[in-house]
């Protein structure tokens, strides 16, 4: 099934990196030479998706400032006049609430949803691949984590599990590890069906205080299925400065100039 439509949700305050995110929104924070947001817009464009939504606020028009910029410069971005559009989100109230936000520019159709805090490197388009499997029921990508780190997670209880795919049972956002079904954690790449707006409209807060889109997620199991995808690639949590670090060192191995600087750095010689 084509997927058109993409949400990406830049409206959080990015408080783990104050203070330069009192001024530089997270998603503008640079992997080497491009800010994370820009690769997830490639990795979209890659999918062949046609229309992208930024749902942002206050403090965030230098994403807006970059992609004006980008898409006046063919040498980047290949894409229609019109197709990048912005809706606001009055406060950081939750991943739910951002995707509630775009309600009206998605109409009745599935849609993917991109966060740029979760980095993931590999030469197909994660987003991509999960629109060539999707086929109807709410997908997620998927990683095995550690124990440990469940707490950190929305995190899937698995009915079946296959080569690439996760049939879900119910999940939890953030549970301890104690009370954890799986070690199967949803990272920021979803696919939803636009039924998920008459859900998330009517969510009391959850974890956080926030509109949870896991929880959204739960309440649609019995009518819409929910899917983990198992992706390929390396995913970073850009989100946090140790993941954000080793995004930018893994990068710049990619490098031959940058590799070098790497080395010399580790024998002292710099």
């Amino acid at each position: 099934m084509k997927i058109n439509k993409v949400v990406f949700p830049v409206g959080g305050l990015g408080k783990r990196f104050f203070p330069i995110t009192r001024t530089i929104p997270k998603e503008m924070l640079g992997i080497i030479d491009k800010p994370l947001i820009h690769y997830a817009f490639e990795e979209a464009v890659a999918a062949g998706i046609e229309e992208f939504i930024f749902v942002t606020r206050r403090g965030k028009d230098s994403i807006e400032d970059y992609f004006d910029y980008m898409l006046t410069n063919s040498e980047y971005f290949h894409i229609k006049t019109g197709s990048v559009c912005y809706v606001r989100q009055s406060e950081p109230l939750g991943l739910g609430h951002a995707v509630l936000c775009a309600k009206n520019l998605i109409g009745n159709e599935p849609f993917a949803v991109v966060s740029a805090d979760d980095l993931i490197v590999h030469e197909k388009s994660c987003i991509g691949e999960m629109i060539k499997h999707y086929n109807g029921s709410n997908m997620v990508a998927s990683i095995n984590v550690a124990s440990a780190e469940v707490s950190k997670y929305g995190i899937l209880d698995v009915a079946h599990e296959t080569d690439k795919f996760l049939i879900a049972k119910s999940v939890d956002e953030k549970p301890s590890p104690k009370s954890a079904k799986s070690t199967h954690a949803i990272v920021g790449r979803y696919i939803l069906s636009n039924k998920i707006f008459d859900v998330l409209g009517n969510l009391e807060p959850g974890i956080g205080g926030e509109i949870q889109l896991t929880d959204a997620l739960l309440k649609m199991i019995p009518s819409c299925g929910l899917t983990g995808f198992k992706f390929e690639g390396k995913r970073f949590d850009c989100g946090s400065r140790e993941g954000l670090l080793a995004a930018i060192l893994h990068v710049a191995n990619q490098s031959e100039a940058l590799s070098c600087i790497i080395k010399n750095f580790y024998k002292g010689e710099i």
